[in-house]
C-alpha cells in the first residue's frame, strides 16, 4: 500500500456552469498521453463524487506528489468566460469536498491538505484549500 500524507485539491479549469464528468477527465488525460485519469476522485457540479484512478495506484496529478498524494478535482476553476480563475465550486460542490476530504483524512491519518497551486505556477484550485480544510 502506498504511503499517502498528501492530499491535493484541483479544479479541472473549465469554465463556471460546464457540466464535465471524470469520463471526460480521462479522455482529455488520455489525449495528453496518460494511461487514464490522473486523478483519484473529481467532484462534479452536483456534488456527485466518482473515482477516477484507482487510489492503490499513484496519480498523475502533481508533479513530484504522485507517488504520496490523493489527487481530487472538482468540475470548474473559471469564470463563465472560461478564461479567468475563480472558485467557482456550487453549493453542493462544497459540501462533498468537506465530506469528501474529512474521509480520505481519517483514512489517511496526518495528511495534509494542499492547493496544487503550492506546488506549481497555476491558481488551481482557485482557493486556499489548506487553510479551508
Amino acid at each position: 500500500m502506498r504511503k499517502i500524507d498528501m492530499i491535493i485539491v484541483h479544479c479541472s479549469a473549465t469554465a463556471a456552469g460546464r457540466d464535465f464528468r471524470a469520463a471526460d477527465i480521462d479522455r482529455w488525460h488520455r489525449a495528453r498521453g496518460f494511461r487514464k485519469i490522473g486523478y483519484h476522485y473529481v467532484v462534479d457540479l452536483d456534488g456527485t463524487v466518482e473515482r477516477g484512478r484507482d487510489v492503490s495506484e499513484a496519480g498523475a496529478h502533481c508533479l513530484g506528489k504522485n507517488g504520496r498524494s490523493i489527487g481530487v478535482c472538482y468540475i470548474g476553476g473559471l469564470k463563465r468566460d472560461g478564461k479567468t480563475p475563480a472558485d467557482t465550486r456550487t453549493a453542493a460542490q462544497r459540501r462533498s469536498l468537506v465530506a469528501l476530504i474529512g474521509r480520505l483524512r481519517r483514512e489517511y491519518p496526518g495528511a495534509t491538505v494542499h492547493g496544487h497551486r503550492e506546488f506549481a505556477a497555476k491558481a488551481c484550485p482557485c482557493f486556499d484549500a489548506a487553510a479551508e480544510y
